[in-house]
């Protein structure tokens, strides 16, 4: 690994192939200086990451290509949408999505090793197949970043170039959970046994779902992503301590940043370990807790379109899904709010007219109630779910499209 400025970094960026495939690490871990210094000197690349938030590059000639969108990434005028599921992205690299370049960010290295910190994710295969066709490997190495251990650990060797920064991090602070997501979540836990595993994301609902988990005991974690919920429950003592806690990438406070760095009882590992669906399914009591934007009366779930354009993608919900129902004693969630405030409509739909996300959860969960779906016939499950999860005002609506559907 050689260290070098901005402008030898950008000497070696205008010798890449045309138009390049770039991939960067995503979600709040975006190496801006890196996108910076190659969006100045190459003419057009595609810039591959997941999860993006706002700031990436809208002129002609950049393409922003993903298989999860983020919030900085819906309207790019440059979208690229590769659906997949997040389990299955690292195989991309390595056939119709190789990597011309990566750029990474790091924690400074210890003992000849980097880290990526708060986002292991997809970046260890995206180095593997840069490296095996001769690519450009370039670390953005951060003293704010965390050292995190597992596969978030790059030897030096496999990084041609570095360049340092002190810049922060992006951090989200918790805020406390409005009514509706503090009855999900209230819901939610009450299904959750001690020593369950969990896989939980971000957000108000996630949030409080953790937060209603601080009585049980010898809880485990296994899941895509966390964020500070875990210190709390760490702080009530309601987790396994003989068991890792495994993720693929972090996204909270600087309290959450300041308790990764060098906690090895946190151990990051590269997506197509964590959401393996046989490696989930042989975790204890597995319960995986996801949302969607909107639920049929068939128990199908819609997380990824509106209007038929791509809002998310699949992400880890299929994965998730699938490995929970066959963990012993496994449970699988869609956790959601049965009005949605910014649209002003029900999230409950007698048949979504979107592509489907996921199917065959084990429950549906809104501030209303629980519709048990696993092991129900379709006709109990449309009724569960109107009478249970559905909002008051709509209840006879969807009574009228179920008869018209068959299920009543």
């Amino acid at each position: 690994m050689q260290t070098v400025t901005i402008e030898e970094l950008q000497r070696r960026f205008r010798s890449l192939p045309e138009n390049p495939r770039v991939v960067v690490s995503g979600n709040m871990a975006i190496p801006w200086e890196g996108v910076r210094a190659l969006d100045e000197v190459v003419p057009a690349y595609v810039l591959h990451a997941l999860n993006a938030p706002p700031g990436l590059p809208e002129r002609e000639g950049v393409t922003v290509e993903t298989c999860f969108v983020g919030g900085g990434m819906r309207r790019h005028p440059g979208l690229r949408y590769v659906p997949s599921r997040l389990s299955l992205v690292p195989l991309l690299y390595g056939r119709s999505l190789p990597p011309d370049a990566v750029i990474l960010h790091c924690a400074p290295p210890v003992d000849g090793q980097l880290s990526l910190g708060l986002e292991v994710n997809v970046m260890p295969a995206a180095i593997e197949a840069c490296r095996a066709r001769g690519g450009l490997v370039v670390a953005v190495v951060n003293p704010r970043m965390p050292y995190t251990f597992g596969d978030a650990q790059v030897p030096v060797g496999h990084v041609d170039l570095a360049v340092e920064v002190d810049a922060p991090l992006a951090s989200h602070a918790p805020g406390a959970p409005d009514p509706d997501s503090t009855a999900i979540g209230e819901r939610v836990a009450s299904m959750v046994l001690d020593g369950a595993t969990l896989q939980l994301g971000i957000g108000a609902v996630p949030d409080a779902t953790l937060a209603a988990l601080v009585t049980r005991r010898g809880l485990r974690v296994w899941t895509e992503m966390f964020s500070d919920g875990i210190l709390d429950l760490e702080a009530a003592g309601a987790l396994d301590r003989e068991h890792p806690l495994v993720t693929s990438f972090c996204f909270g406070s600087q309290d959450l940043y300041d308790w990764l760095d060098g906690n090895r009882w946190v151990r990051m590992m590269r997506t197509e370990r964590t959401n393996d669906p046989g490696s989930i399914a042989q975790q204890r009591q597995m319960t995986s807790v996801n949302t969607a934007l909107e639920v049929d009366l068939f128990g199908q779930a819609n997380a990824s379109r509106i209007n038929a354009r791509i809002f998310s993608g699949f992400g880890g919900q299929t994965d998730f899904i699938v490995g929970a129902l066959h963990s012993p004693g496994g449970q699988s969630f869609i956790a959601l709010r049965s009005w949605h405030p910014k649209a002003d409509c029900s999230t409950i739909v007698p048949l979504v007219d979107e592509p489907v996300t996921s199917f065959q959860q084990s429950a549906i969960v809104t501030e209303n109630g629980v519709a048990q779906l696993w092991g129900r016939s379709e006709k109990e499950q449309c009724r569960d779910i109107i009478e249970q999860c559905a909002h008051a005002s709509v209840r006879d609506d969807l009574w009228e499209e179920a008869t018209a559907l068959g299920l009543a």
